[in-house]
C-alpha cells in the first residue's frame, strides 16, 4: 500500500516517563507524524526537539495545573479531528484516546452516514486511574497539598459525568493495544474493551552490562556488611510509594539510594530525616543512572504499577528486582531467577522481602537474559505487524 499519513498523540508531554519512551520510540517510526498533545514543555522533556509537537490552547495553562484541568483536556481532545489521516496511534493514560477519526456526512436522505477514513490504534497503559481503579486512593491523597480537600470535593461531584465521558471516549478507537496483563483486564474491566499486549519498549543496549569481578568484589563487602545497597528510581508522586523503601531502609539499616524528583520529593527528604543511610539523586541521563544501577545489590519497586520500564532496566544491568507482588511486575518478575515478590504494600512485607534477599542467590547474566522480550526491537517489529493487518 501506498505510504501512509500517520498522526501521534499523547495527553501531554512535560516530563520524562514510561508513556514518553513509548511516544519517543514511534516517534523513531513515524518521524514525520506530527504529534498532537495537550501541553508541551520543553524544559520537563528534551526528546522531541526534532518532532512537529502541536499544542492547541491548554499550553496556555503552567504546568503544574495539569491534574486541575483534565476535563478541559477531554472538551481539547475530544473536538480534535484528525480524521484526515490515514493512521493515528495514541499514547495515553487519560484524554488523548478521545480523539476524533471518523468524518460524519450528510447524505441526500438527510441521514448521517460514517464513513471510515482512517484507523486509530490506540496504546493504553490502564484506564483514566483518577476515575477508575485508583479513584479511592486519589481520594485520600490527591496530591495537591493545601488544595487537596477543594480537590477531593471536585472528584466526589465531577466523577460520574467524568467517568461516562471517559467511557465514550474509550469506545473511539478501532483497536486498543496496552502493556501487561493487568492492564488488559483494566480495559476489559471498566472499558468493555479487548486489547492486545504489546510490551513497552526498553532500549536494552544502553544497559546491557558486562560483569566485572570489581562489581562482585563491591557487592560482597556489602554482603559481608550484613548491609545491601538498593537503589529505586521514580517519578516522586505519593502512589509510587517510594515511602515504603524509606520506611523499610531505616528500619534494617540497609542503604538506600533514590533518584528522580517530584511534588512528593520534600516529604520524602522529611521523611529520611537526614539518615546516614538514606541518599538521594537528581533525575539523570541514562548513561549516568547506569553507573549508580551496576553499583547496587537489588532495584526496589513498591508501587502497584500497570508495568513499570525502571525495574526491566535495572534487571538489564543485572540488578534483581524486590517488587510488590500485584500488576505489571507479574508479566516479568521470575522468583527466585530475577527477583523477588512481596504480597502486601506495607512496610513489614517489604522488609520481610528485603531480610530474605541474598545476591549471591542471583545471577546477573540470568537476570539480565529475562529481560529480552522487552528490547525496543521486540516493539517495534509489533508495531509494525499490527499497523500493516490494521491498515489492510
Amino acid at each position: 500500500m501506498s505510504r501512509p499519513r500517520v498522526a501521534l498523540v499523547c495527553d501531554w508531554l512535560t516530563t520524562i516517563g514510561g508513556a514518553e519512551s513509548v511516544l519517543l520510540a514511534l516517534h523513531q517510526m513515524y518521524p514525520d507524524a506530527p504529534i498532537y498533545t495537550s501541553k508541551y514543555d520543553k524544559k520537563g522533556i528534551d526528546w522531541f526537539l526534532d518532532a512537529d509537537v502541536r499544542t492547541g490552547w491548554l499550553q496556555i495553562f503552567p504546568t503544574g495545573l495539569r491534574r486541575f484541568i483534565s476535563p478541559l483536556r477531554q472538551h481539547y481532545f475530544s473536538h480534535l479531528d484528525l480524521s484526515d489521516y490515514d493512521l493515528v496511534i495514541s499514547v495515553t493514560g487519560a484524554e488523548a484516546k478521545s480523539v476524533k477519526t471518523k468524518k460524519t456526512e450528510q447524505t441526500d436522505s438527510k441521514t448521517e452516514h460514517t464513513e471510515h477514513q482512517c484507523t486509530h490504534l490506540c496504546y493504553c497503559h490502564v484506564p483514566t486511574q483518577y476515575y477508575w481503579q485508583m479513584y479511592d486512593d486519589y481520594l485520600k491523597n490527591p496530591g495537591f497539598g493545601l488544595l487537596n480537600p477543594l480537590a477531593r470535593l471536585a472528584l466526589k461531584l465531577f466523577v460520574k459525568p467524568l467517568r461516562k465521558a471517559d467511557f465514550a471516549a474509550a469506545q473511539r478507537p478501532d483497536k486498543f493495544i496496552t502493556i501487561s496483563s493487568y492492564a488488559a483486564q483494566q480495559i476489559q474491566k471498566y472499558y468493555k474493551r479487548e486489547s492486545t499486549i504489546i510490551y513497552p519498549p526498553v532500549d536494552l543496549e544502553k544497559f546491557s552490562t558486562s560483569f566485572s569481578t570489581s562489581n562482585k568484589t563491591k557487592a560482597g563487602k556489602s554482603q559481608i556488611k550484613n548491609k545491601h545497597n538498593y537503589i529505586t528510581t521514580s517519578r516522586q508522586v505519593n502512589w509510587k510509594r517510594i515511602d515504603l523503601c524509606i520506611k523499610a531502609c531505616l528500619k534494617t539499616g540497609d542503604n538506600l539510594l533514590i533518584i528522580g524528583s517530584g511534588p512528593e520529593h520534600s516529604r520524602l527528604v522529611k521523611l529520611a530525616n537526614n539518615a546516614p543511610n538514606i541518599h538521594f539523586l537528581p533525575q539523570m541521563s541514562q548513561s549516568e543512572l547506569k553507573k549508580y544501577l551496576v553499583q547496587a545489590d537489588a532495584y526496589l519497586f513498591p508501587s502497584m504499577e500497570p508495568f513499570g520500564i525502571a525495574p526491566i532496566e535495572a534487571m538489564a544491568c543485572g540488578l534483581p528486582v524486590i517488587a510488590f507482588g500485584k500488576g505489571g511486575a507479574l508479566d516479568y518478575i521470575q522468583p527466585g531467577k530475577n527477583g523477588i515478590l512481596f504480597s502486601n504494600q506495607s512496610v513489614d512485607s517489604l522488609v520481610s522481602a528485603m531480610e530474605s534477599f541474598d545476591k549471591s542467590a542471583f545471577s546477573p547474566d540470568v537476570v539480565k537474559n529475562t529481560t529480552s522480550p522487552f528490547d525496543k526491537s521486540v516493539f517495534i517489529t509489533k508495531i509494525k505487524e499490527l499497523v500493516y493487518e490494521s491498515l489492510r
